[in-house]
């Protein structure tokens, strides 16, 4: 295709293409009769298409209704997802005044779960933890951590806390 100077539109060099395209640009005819035949088709079918298309949209109503009443009763018997189990953590620590613990399960959140004195020096916290693993620590004062002993220790963070692992199954 070439470009005709002032032109923007392309100009085809394909004779076969130049006569394809003056073909479409011709301007077509239709016999009146056929118009009248196809008017009269269309507006005796319209009548018919109504109500055939009542019946689908009622078909559609009646499988969506249907649907949703499915739903509803396999949601309802469906189990539960992973539920909440209780754990206790305890920590022995005479001397201090404060013990918090901060983990994954709070996002590290020292002010979230205070452990309780129960005597004798003993801190402890029920907590309720969905199955998983966890790692965490006590903050001890405020400023010494302090890893579980009950429980195995966690890798390295890279922060220098030493971290306890919790799996809860």
């Amino acid at each position: 295709m070439t470009f005709m100077p002032g032109d923007r539109r392309p100009q085809p060099d394909d004779p076969t293409l130049r006569r394809v395209v003056a073909e479409l640009r011709r301007p077509v005819a239709f016999d009146p009769a056929i118009d009248a035949g196809a008017l009269r088709v269309i507006g005796a079918g319209r009548r018919r298409a109504t109500w055939a298309r009542s019946r689908r949209w009622l078909g559609l109503a009646a499988a969506l209704a249907a649907s949703v009443v499915i739903a509803v009763g396999v949601y309802r018997t469906a189990p539960a997802g992973p539920r909440s189990r209780p754990v206790l953590l305890r920590l022995v620590a005479p001397a201090s005044s404060a013990v918090v613990v901060v983990g994954d399960f709070n996002d590290w959140n020292p002010a979230a779960n205070p452990l309780e004195q129960t005597g004798a020096g003993e801190w402890t916290i029920r907590l309720e933890l969905r199955p998983g693993r966890y790692r965490y620590t006590f903050l001890v004062d405020g400023r010494e951590w302090k890893s579980d002993p009950a429980e195995p220790p966690a890798p390295d963070d890279d922060y220098g806390a030493p971290l306890s692992v919790l799996t809860v199954s």
